[in-house]
């Protein structure tokens, strides 16, 4: 209440104590009256005025002229009952007790930790026992001195030169006697000890056998060993060093929460208050520490998100350790903060299951990363269209290829590959599994992957009609299960499309359209029939990456981008503004990126790493399931289809590749002797009459070549090198401004 409320109080109040008494007689009681004016405020004009309340009062506030927005009466809130029906029980168990692959990990990293310790201390016994054999006359001399400094009463010395020192006579003498009592017994039961210790010895000696003589001088050298370490130089060393991690606190949380920069945060606490409401204790969770709760008003956690470099700062960890994360279920003020004890681009992960044997079922769910609390994340290949989207050398590739090599372990599973990039990433799965496969982005690659996307269009069909004439009790949903699949002669078996640098078949100049239209048919239509499209690109934007299969893939992975159009076009729309930002990963992070899949929200996830050595150790093992279960099929067993069984080749390149730069012109023959070399099944038996012909097409011609030989000029017809690079360069040049 301000100060001109007051004085209009003080005025009403002075009005009725001085004014002429109502029609009744009755005085006002002003302790009513101002509880009345206390109800008022907290109802509107309008609601009706309790029977005890003073009319003068209620008529007083009326003219006071004040309108309230809260005019409701507050409402009545459920009772302790319905609160407990609608509170969210926490888990009576961590969750990873309640996985059966999290406890199988827990348990094998705990055999393998002390396994691991115990053979470590094991090897290092006899350095132990020698070290403690080296300083048992040190910690002799050490006990027998504190026997001795224990029988004289040494400790109380200090006091008793205190009392010296001031001078006080009565205190001294007290402490002496003190001092005197103490030394008599001390001295008697050191005099004890030392006879029952010589008669046990002799007792020993004389009739213990010798190993029980040698037990007990072993024990006694290596405890007088012990007494005799120093504090510096412990006998025994570790055998994991295990890395240290602050403790975090709340003091911490509110520490770095106000360094963020952030207004409502800075004025509350500025104001005293925290700047953040703890909504649960700060509790271990997984490899780090957790906390949870509530922003100021107004504060949302992506505030917090777009300022993770500074909140790393305040809490004095690597920005790969801290992870702040907003409560889907909740408000978007709802923060949870988590810590890990390392960077998750660099804490070990668990060994993956796959990695050195098991076979896969396409339709179940598969491990393929980590999470930041190290706990396995899965998914289901069957039944999505995925798009991988990041920036160059941050994973993507390798994050395509193991998707790929999890298919790959399926035996029913139909593999086509394409590596538009032509670096032979993904041979470990094309050359040694792959139904079709190609590495390049050359017109005779295009073609064949043209050639089988059509094919794949009209077995998409095939099997739409297919899945409708099955009977309902063996098709209940109308989709492909694992037992049809188990069916070969359905021909419903799991086909998995994998696309990297997916933007060059849509960018094409020639067949970009075709290729877009067949591609987001599969997106659309393929999950429900068995066919699996996962596509791949460096250069997330709507030209590389449709709209038609960036708004239908079910599954997105995108690892570090640089904005946000990249981040909503892998992601989904409006993913930035939600928190969820790829943009935030570092360029260490490589593999780490947002997965949205599975029916759960977006999830950072650290993909398994599999080197090109492991990869081809699991493409062996992928086609040797192949060749038991005889489903060896296309690329991968030498077949090729008719489209693709000529020879492929580029004659420009080709002359390019045989006539050096030195040599300006040449002669046809020799040419076309040096283009048999080169690739015989192409060129084998060509005249220089072929390779005239051949040029035509380019819009090239043969030239008079003149050559001295044994002294005389030769004339014959041959080719002009600089004809075959003006060529080359002004049709590429074409291809790259399409």
């Amino acid at each position: 209440m301000n100060h001109d409320e007051n004085d209009e109080l003080f005025k009403r109040l002075e009005a009725e104590m001085t004014g002429p008494p109502d029609e009744s007689g009755r005085v006002v009681d002003l302790d009513k009256a101002r509880r009345v004016r206390a109800e008022s405020a907290d109802q509107s004009s309008d609601s009706p005025v309790p029977e005890s309340a003073d009319p003068g009062a209620v008529e007083s506030a009326d003219e006071s002229g004040r309108r309230l927005v809260d005019s409701s009466p507050a409402p009545v809130g459920p009772g302790y009952l319905g609160r407990l029906r609608t509170a969210r029980r926490r888990p009576v168990l961590p969750a990873w007790t309640r996985s059966g692959a999290e406890m199988r990990t827990a348990a094998k990293w705990l055999g393998t930790h002390y396994g691991h310790t115990t053979a470590y201390h094991l090897v290092r016994t006899p350095v132990y026992a020698a070290r403690l054999a080296f300083q048992a006359p040190r910690g002799a001399a050490r006990f027998v001195g504190g026997a001795m400094r224990w029988a004289a009463d040494r400790e109380g010395e200090p006091v008793r030169l205190a009392a010296v020192r001031r001078e006080d006579a009565a205190e001294y003498i007290k402490l002496s006697r003190q001092r005197d009592r103490r030394v008599r017994l001390r001295t008697a039961v050191t005099t004890l000890a030392l006879f029952t210790g010589a008669v046990t010895a002799l007792a020993l000696y004389v009739l213990a056998p010798g190993w029980v003589l040698a037990l007990t001088a072993s024990t006694l050298v290596l405890a007088f060993g012990a007494v005799g370490s120093a504090a510096d130089a412990p006998v025994v060393t570790r055998a994991v060093e295990v890395p240290t991690a602050p403790k975090l606190t709340s003091d911490i949380v509110l520490r770095a929460l106000g360094a963020l920069g952030i207004a409502p945060i800075n004025q509350a606490q500025s104001k005293g208050r925290d700047g953040f409401s703890f909504t649960a204790p700060i509790t271990r969770d997984g490899p780090g520490w957790r906390a949870e709760g509530d922003l100021p008003y107004g504060v949302t956690v992506t505030d917090v998100i777009e300022r993770r470099d500074k909140l790393a700062s305040g809490l004095r960890r690597p920005l790969g350790c801290v992870w702040p994360e907003a409560v889907p279920e909740e408000h978007t003020g709802r923060l949870v903060l988590w810590v890990g004890d390392q960077d998750m681009s660099t804490a070990r992960k668990p060994a993956w299951p796959l990695l050195k044997s098991g076979s896969v079922d396409l339709f179940q769910p598969v491990a393929f990363g980590t999470d930041q609390r190290g706990r396995w994340v899965e998914i289901t290949l069957m039944y999505i269209a995925a798009v991988i989207g990041a920036i160059p050398r941050m994973g993507k590739t390798f994050l395509l290829r193991l998707l790929l090599l999890i298919a790959a372990l399926d035996p029913r599973a139909e593999l086509h590959t394409y590596d538009l990039k032509g670096t032979g990433d993904l041979d470990p799965v094309g050359e040694k599994v792959s139904h079709r496969h190609r590495a390049g982005d050359e017109d005779e690659d295009i073609g064949y992957a043209l050639a089988d996307l059509r094919e794949l269009r009209d077995e998409l069909r095939r099997r739409a009609r297919a899945i409708r004439d099955l009977p309902r009790d063996i098709c209940p949903e109308s989709k492909v299960t694992s037992a049809l699949a188990d069916k070969r002669s359905l021909g419903l078996h799991p086909i998995v499309v994998g696309v990297d640098e997916c933007q060059v078949w849509f960018e094409h100049p020639d067949h970009g359209k075709e290729f877009e239209e067949i591609c987001t048919d599969l997106v659309k239509r393929g999950p429900a029939t068995g066919i699996v499209f996962i596509a791949a690109t460096q250069r997330p934007d709507a030209k590389a990456l449709p709209t038609g299969i960036s708004a239908n893939a079910s599954a997105r992975f995108c690892l570090k981008v640089m904005g946000q159009l990249e981040n909503d076009m892998v992601l989904g729309t409006s993913s930035y503004k939600r928190g969820v930002r790829a943009t935030m990963f570092s360029w260490k992070d490589k593999g780490i990126h947002y997965f949205v899949g599975e029916g759960a929200d977006a999830r950072i996830v650290s993909s398994v790493y599999v080197d090109a050595p492991a990869a081809e150790a699991i493409g062996d093992r992928a086609r040797a399931l192949r060749e038991k279960a005889g489903l060896l099929t296309g690329h991968a067993a030498g077949i090729e289809p008719e489209s693709a069984t000529g020879p492929g080749y580029d004659l420009l390149r080709d002359l390019l590749t045989v006539v050096p730069a030195n040599e300006v012109k040449v002669w046809s023959e020799t040419v076309v002797a040096r283009l048999a070399e080169l690739r015989p099944e192409v060129y084998a038996g060509w005249e220089p009459e072929a390779l005239t012909a051949a040029l035509k097409p380019y819009g090239l011609s043969t030239v008079q070549v003149g050559r001295r030989v044994n002294g005389k000029v030769v004339n014959r017809r041959g080719i002009d090198r600089s004809h075959i690079t003006t060529a080359v360069t002004e049709r590429d040049g074409k291809r790259d401004a399409s």
